[in-house]
């Protein structure tokens, strides 16, 4: 039986998937056209899974050199001739264990490289590879994973002026043979990496990796795609799930992100149906929601890295959670590093020139990250709201009104009047914190990005496979209060239910609470 998988690379005989047939075509076409190219996506993004489809694929057509840069240790990249052995045994020990294709007489050569005993250089290794070229009857393509672990050290930007020297050559003369296609993949852009600056005169700044194409292929994993993976897991099963309906959440939750895509089917179909004991019951919105909840629990490697990444990035930090607590706008700026950087990490995405956060899954992780950053400050909002949790809860079901009364005369009893500090983030951050200990541990939240700007919030909650909207806004007058009524209704229409909640920071000195 096959199964979901979210710790190695995905094959479609052992684990369900999402069909890679079309982006390998695109993949394909560049191959073709003999560019150079770096696969640069987010951690857990379905990189050394589409490179094993590409080889599959690509294989009666080319023959292609897949190597991973995890063979190599950090003492090859000393120095050339470190690099120029290590890089002819890893050619040799992959085609020892994974039969890639490399001719005997080059084997041969390789293996002779890997053992001399005088000092070496690039060239050395780059004759083998013109020869090769040269003589093979089909083209060669070169393809080298997880190359971020080499992108700090000169000698690897030293092999990659020589990959560029070489396509440099066969544009100039068509006649020179070098290989077909040279694919790197890894988290990091090399095409943006400048050469570190030598003590020489021959200092370079411009990256060696300029001679490169554009790699602007999605590789996300649309609903269709997500769909068409449940409807296999579906044939085999028969949970009688909806797969279009259960696509589309999945979709909602994760923006496409391969690793948490697969991650939530992975805890449906075993975690929640354990829970459920039926997986029937597992394969729901409900289900989905108990998986959600179950991911941001944990403290899996992707959130780490994430976090990691943003901590490094102070000045971002504190803008994106007050772009995500107050409304803030943030312009993109692709010439702004800690931007790109954390684009390129996969936290951030550029939405019609505006930064927002690549997922809803990843922004509740931010929500809780910024929430417990309170939390530790023993906030009182978050204190009343776990001391008062239990009175919340009739029959299964969250009393949503009571909670914002209740919410109300604390925020009174804490702060007092309204006054313009609010406007920064009183708030919402203060009703969050009171809301996130009395639904923890049997209710998600997120903040719907489509209506969030700087005088409105919808927070919508899910408890127990209950739906609560609620919309929070700054009070502008009776007109205003009528078109967000209207807004919420459309809102509620959308989401099929039929009670919503209002609550309004009003800044009037004269006024009632209700």
């Amino acid at each position: 039986m096959r199964e979901f998988n979210t710790i190695a690379v995905c094959t479609p005989e052992e684990n369900y998937m999402v069909d890679l047939t079309d982006r390998i075509r695109k993949i394909e076409m560049l191959v073709d056209k003999q560019k150079y190219f770096t696969i640069n996506r987010a951690r857990q993004y379905g990189k050394t899974t589409t490179l094993t489809a590409l080889t599959r694929y690509l294989a009666g057509k080319y023959d292609v050199i897949s190597l991973d840069f995890q063979d190599i240790t950090d003492a090859v990249f000393e120095d050339e001739c470190s690099f120029t052995k290590g890089m002819a045994q890893v050619l040799c020990d992959t085609r020892d264990s994974m039969e890639i294709p490399i001719a005997d007489a080059c084997y041969d050569q390789f293996m002779q490289l890997s053992h001399e005993t005088n000092k070496l250089v690039l060239n050395d290794l780059f004759r083998i590879f013109d020869k090769w070229c040269k003589d093979n009857e089909k083209g060669i393509v070169l393809m080298i994973d997880e190359v971020d672990s080499a992108a700090c050290n000169q000698v690897f930007l030293d092999f990659l002026g020589k990959l560029r020297s070489c396509y440099l050559k066969r544009q100039k003369n068509k006649k020179y043979k070098t290989f077909q296609s040279v694919i790197l993949a890894g988290v990091t852009d090399v095409k943006h990496i400048r050469n570190r600056l030598r003590d020489d005169v021959d200092s370079k700044e411009n990256s060696p990796w300029n001679i490169a194409a554009d790699f602007d292929i999605d590789m996300s994993l649309s609903e269709k795609g997500i769909k068409g993976m449940l409807d296999e897991y579906e044939s085999d099963h028969h949970t009688g799930m909806d797969t279009a309906a259960i696509a589309k959440q999945i979709r909602e939750y994760t923006n496409g992100y391969p690793f948490l895509v697969s991650r939530i089917c992975e805890l449906l179909d075993k975690n929640v149906t354990a829970r459920f004991e039926s997986m029937s019951k597992a394969w729901t919105s409900i289900g989905i929601d108990e998986a959600v909840k179950l991911i941001l629990s944990e403290n899996n490697t992707l959130f780490q890295s994430l976090t990691k990444n943003l901590n490094n990035q102070p000045q971002l930090k504190a803008s994106i959670r007050s772009m995500l607590m107050e409304g803030t706008k943030i312009t993109w700026n692709a010439q702004q590093d800690a931007i790109v950087q954390l684009q390129m990490y996969g936290l951030i995405r550029n939405d019609h020139n505006t930064v927002k956060v690549a997922n809803r899954i990843f922004e509740t992780m931010l929500y809780n990250l910024f929430l417990s950053d309170e939390e530790l400050k023993m906030n009182s909002f978050s204190r009343e709201g776990e001391l008062a949790k239990s009175i919340f809860v009739e029959d299964g079901k969250l009393n949503m009104r009571l909670v914002l009364e209740r919410f109300i005369d604390t925020y009174t009893e804490i702060c007092g009047p309204l006054t313009d500090r609010f406007r920064e983030r009183d708030g919402r951050e203060q009703f969050l914190l009171y809301l996130k200990p009395i639904i923890n541990g049997n209710g998600n939240y997120y903040i719907e990005a489509q209506t969030r700007d700087q005088t409105r919030t919808d927070v919508i909650v899910d408890y127990l496979g209950q739906q609560y909207i609620i919309e929070l806004k700054i009070w502008r007058g009776e007109r205003y209060h009528a078109a967000g009524e209207k807004q919420i209704s459309e809102y509620l229409e959308y989401f099929r239910l039929t009670t919503g909640y209002m609550l309004s920071f009003n800044f009037n000195k004269e006024k009632n609470l209700e």
